[in-house]
């Protein structure tokens, strides 16, 4: 979190950040992540560790929750410390940010391919270069299993 302080929109750089979910403390569950975020309407960070040691996730500049179509703002990006942090910007082409229901979570699309994803039960996810934030590939490989994954939001 530290290291992505001067990543995210001036506004935020200096507010306090609250671990709002973490697999070690609540689980693996997609739906414990949305009960967990839904007590704010504030910003989002997902940080995703996955079984090769790869650090990488997603910025969104609204709480993370179920919905039936993309939301979110162009302030959203995706992030990997593949070794060092290189952060992912909209590019303007879309506005696919966020969209998620019980069986799967999405940041990022267009043709097909998510930046992002990750499944209901939390343990596989994938990432492919997508138009909204042409991204590379987050992990070492287009689909990982996660390790640990954390949903920090505004204190």
């Amino acid at each position: 979190v530290p290291q992505l302080g001067s990543q995210l929109p001036p506004r935020l750089t200096q507010q306090p950040w609250n671990l709002l979910y973490s697999t070690g403390r609540d689980g693996f569950s997609l739906r414990t992540l949305y009960r967990s975020g839904a007590r704010l309407d504030s910003p989002a960070l997902l940080l995703i560790r996955d079984t090769e040691a790869q650090a990488f996730g997603a910025f969104s500049a609204s709480a993370i929750r179920s919905s039936s179509g993309f939301y979110g703002t162009g302030e959203t990006f995706l992030f990997s410390f593949c070794p060092k942090l290189k952060v992912f910007r909209w590019t303007g082409r879309n506005d696919f940010f966020v969209k998620g229901d019980v069986n799967l979570l999405m940041v990022g699309g267009g043709s097909g391919r998510f930046g992002l994803w990750l499944d209901g039960d939390l343990h596989h996810g994938g990432s492919q270069p997508c138009e909204t934030f042409d991204n590379e590939t987050l992990s070492h490989r287009e689909e990982f299993c996660i390790q640990d994954l954390e949903m920090w939001g505004l204190a």
